[in-house]
C-alpha cells in the first residue's frame, strides 16, 4: 500500500459477493435447493447435493459445476439434456430469506453513501444477483447497483471494462476517479487498473488466499476497514450535508437529503431517486 497521489476519487464502487456478504451462504442454499429438486427427478438428491457442494468448493464461478455433479453422483452422460434444465432452475431459483452481512458492513455503506456517491458492480446471472441483494437486504443501502452480465452476459463481466464504465457513465464521474472496493484481485482490482481507477483489496471470503496480482492501492481484512481506508482519501461531508468535493461533481451527484425511491432499468442496474427533503 501506498499514499494516496493525485485527485481524490468522486465515487466508491464496491462489490458484492465475498465482499460485502459470504457467498458460501447463497451457495449451500442452493446446492441444497439443486439436491431436492434431483431428488423429485428420482435421483439420489443426497448424493447429488454432496458432489454439487464439493464442485462449488473447488470454485463457484467455473460453469458447468451441475453437470459435473451429476457425473460425480454416477449419472450417465446421456441423461444430462433431460435432467440439467430442472436442476439448473432450481439453482437460479432459489431465494434465500435471508442472508448474513460481515459484520459492520451496513454502517459502512451508510458512511460510504454519507461521504460520496456509492455504487455496487456485481457479475453473475441477474436473477440470482437480485436474491442476493434482497437475502441481504443491503439493496436499500446501494443508491446504483449494475449487473454486468445484463450488459453483454459472461463477456462483460469483470475484469471487462463495460460494468465500471456504466458506472461511472451513470453517476456522471470520470472512470478514473473512482474507487473500486473488492475481494479478487483478478476481478475487482483489474477491473479498476482497466479504466485508470485504483482499487482497495478485501481478503476475505473464496478468494481470500488468492495472490495480490495485480497489486491494489491498499489491502484490508475487512469491508469496514476498506471503507475507512476510502474515507481517508474522500474526506467527510460538509456540515450542510454536502459532498466535500461536490465541486467537483455534476448537479445529478451532488444532492441531499430527502427520501429515496427504488427503479429497475432496462439494462438491470437500478437507481434511487432523491425526492425533497421534509
Amino acid at each position: 500500500m501506498t499514499g494516496w497521489s493525485g485527485p481524490p476519487p468522486l465515487a466508491v464502487v464496491v462489490d458484492l459477493d465475498d465482499t460485502l456478504y459470504p457467498q458460501a451462504a447463497y451457495l449451500a442454499g442452493a446446492a441444497a435447493a439443486v439436491g431436492a429438486a434431483a431428488g423429485t427427478a428420482g435421483l439420489d438428491g443426497d448424493a447429488v447435493h454432496a458432489a454439487l457442494v464439493a464442485e462449488l468448493a473447488a470454485g463457484s464461478d467455473t460453469g458447468g459445476t451441475i453437470d459435473r455433479a451429476l457425473l460425480a453422483a454416477g449419472v450417465a452422460p446421456g441423461e444430462l439434456p433431460a435432467l440439467l434444465p430442472p436442476l439448473v432452475a432450481a439453482f437460479t431459483g432459489h431465494r434465500p430469506d435471508r442472508l448474513p452481512t460481515y459484520p459492520g458492513v451496513e454502517a459502512a455503506l451508510t458512511a460510504l453513501a454519507a461521504a460520496a456517491p456509492l455504487a455496487c458492480l456485481t457479475d453473475g446471472a441477474p436473477e440470482i444477483q437480485r436474491a442476493k441483494l434482497a437475502g441481504t437486504g443491503l439493496d436499500r443501502l446501494l443508491p446504483l447497483v449494475v449487473l454486468s452480465d445484463s450488459l453483454g452476459g459472461r463477456a462483460t463481466r469483470k475484469p471487462a471494462p463495460a460494468g465500471l464504465l456504466a458506472v461511472a457513465a451513470r453517476l456522471g464521474v470520470p472512470a478514473d476517479r473512482l474507487l473500486m472496493i473488492g475481494d479478487r484481485p483478478g476481478k475487482d482490482v483489474a477491473v479498476a487498473a482497466a479504466v485508470g481507477a485504483r482499487a482497495i483489496r478485501v481478503r476475505q471470503g473464496e478468494y481470500a488466499t488468492a495472490p495480490d496480482v495485480p497489486a491494489a492501492w491498499a489491502v484490508t481484512a475487512s469491508f469496514p476497514e476498506a471503507a475507512a481506508r476510502a474515507l481517508s482519501v474522500i474526506g467527510p461531508p460538509d456540515v450542510d450535508g454536502r459532498l466535500t468535493r461536490s465541486r467537483d461533481l455534476g448537479p445529478r451527484v451532488a444532492s441531499t437529503g430527502g427520501e429515496l425511491s427504488m427503479t429497475w432499468g432496462q439494462d438491470s442496474s437500478y437507481t434511487t431517486q432523491l425526492r425533497a427533503g421534509r
